[in-house]
C-alpha cells in the first residue's frame, strides 16, 4: 500500500523496522477479521488494542503499535483518503517512566572499563564510546573509520542518531587512543571490527559487554543499554546541565534523558542538602551541594 510505503519512509532504522511489523501486525488483523483497513471504526482499534493486552504483550509494545496505527493513518487524512482517523480517541496503555533496563552506577562502571582495556583494543573501545559518550549500539556498531575526525582542536566521531539525524560527538582521550588502537593505521571500513573481520553488529557487540560485565563482577544482568543508562546517571551526577546530558545522549525530549536516570533518586543529589544550607544561609544552592559531595569523599 502507498500510503504505507509513505508512511515509513518518514522513519529510518530500528524505528522504521519496528513500525513495519507493527502495520504488518495490523494488517493481518484486519484481514483475519475480514476488515478493510481504510475501513476500519475506532472500535476495531480498541478492539486489537485489547486483544494485544489479553495476549500478554507488554504495555510499551501496545502503545508502539497503537502509535504507529496512529501516526498511519494521521497521514491517510492528510492525503485526502480518510475524513478522520479511527485512532484519533483510542485509550493507549499507560507507560511508566522508569525503565525496566537497570543502568551501571559509577563504580561499575569504574570496574568495568579496565577489564575491557584488558580484553583489547576494539572491546576497550567499544566500552568507552557506551560508556563515556553514551553512544546507542547501533550507533556505535554503524560508524566507520572515515567517521574518526578532528574538529576545532578535538578528536569527533560523525555518527548518525536516531532518525537519521548525523552529529559529531566529541571523544575523550582514553576513547580516541582505544579506537586507534583498534584501528592500527586504518582509514576505511568499519571502525569496530568483529572477530571475522567484518563490521561488529550489536548481538556481538551485546555479548562483549556481558563478558566484559562478568569479568568486572556485576552480577546483574548488562547489556550495551545499561551502559549507555549509566553515562547518563554519571554525567548527571558529575553536575552536567540536563540540557548538555540530553544534547549528549541524542534526545529529542529531556523527559527521556530524565528517564534514562537511574540515579534520578540518588541521596547524593537530593534536594534538601541543597535547601537545607541555602535556607541557613551557608551559600549557594550549588555550593551546598558540593559541599555535601566533599564531606562524603
Amino acid at each position: 500500500m502507498a500510503l504505507a510505503l509513505a508512511f515509513l519512509a518518514g522513519y529510518h532504522g530500528h524505528t522504521r523496522a519496528a513500525y513495519r511489523r507493527d502495520l504488518e501486525g495490523w494488517w493481518c488483523w484486519c484481514a483475519a477479521h475480514d476488515l478493510a483497513v481504510l475501513e476500519v471504526a475506532r472500535v476495531h482499534v480498541e478492539l486489537y488494542a485489547r486483544e494485544l493486552e489479553a495476549a500478554g504483550r507488554a504495555r510499551s509494545t501496545v502503545a508502539r503499535r497503537l502509535a504507529a496505527l496512529a501516526g498511519f493513518y494521521r497521514d491517510a487524512v492528510d492525503e485526502g483518503a480518510l475524513a478522520r482517523s479511527p485512532v484519533a480517541h483510542v485509550r493507549r496503555p499507560r507507560v511508566d517512566d522508569d525503565s525496566p533496563t537497570l543502568g551501571l552506577d559509577r563504580g561499575e562502571l569504574v570496574a568495568l572499563l579496565p577489564e575491557a582495556e584488558r580484553a583489547g583494543p576494539r572491546d576497550h573501545a567499544l566500552a568507552c564510546l557506551l560508556a563515556l559518550n553514551g553512544l546507542r549500539v547501533s550507533e556505535a556498531c554503524a560508524t566507520d573509520a572515515g567517521d574518526l575526525g578532528a574538529e576545532r582542536g578535538h578528536w569527533v566521531l560523525a555518527v548518525v542518531r536516531k532518525g537519521g539525524r548525523r552529529a559529531l560527538v566529541p571523544l575523550a582521550p582514553r576513547t580516541v587512543a582505544a579506537i586507534q588502537a583498534h584501528l592500527a593505521g586504518r582509514s576505511d571500513g568499519p571502525l569496530l571490527l568483529a572477530n571475522d573481520g567484518g563490521r561488529l553488529n550489536r548481538h556481538q557487540a551485546a555479548r562483549v559487554v556481558r563478558r566484559l560485565a562478568r569479568r568486572a563482577g556485576i552480577t546483574k544482568r548488562v547489556g550495551p543499554h545499561a551502559l549507555r543508562r549509566g553515562f547518563v546517571t554519571a554525567a548527571l551526577d558529575a553536575g552536567v546541565p540536563l540540557r548538555d546530558v540530553q544534547d549528549a545522549a541524542g534526545h529529542r525530549d529531556p523527559r527521556t534523558t530524565r528517564c534514562y536516570d537511574s540515579g534520578r533518586q540518588s541521596l547524593d543529589r537530593h534536594a534538601t542538602y541543597a535547601v537545607a544550607a541555602y535556607l541557613a544561609g551557608d551559600g549557594t544552592a550549588s555550593a551546598a551541594v558540593e559541599d555535601h559531595g566533599r564531606r562524603r569523599a
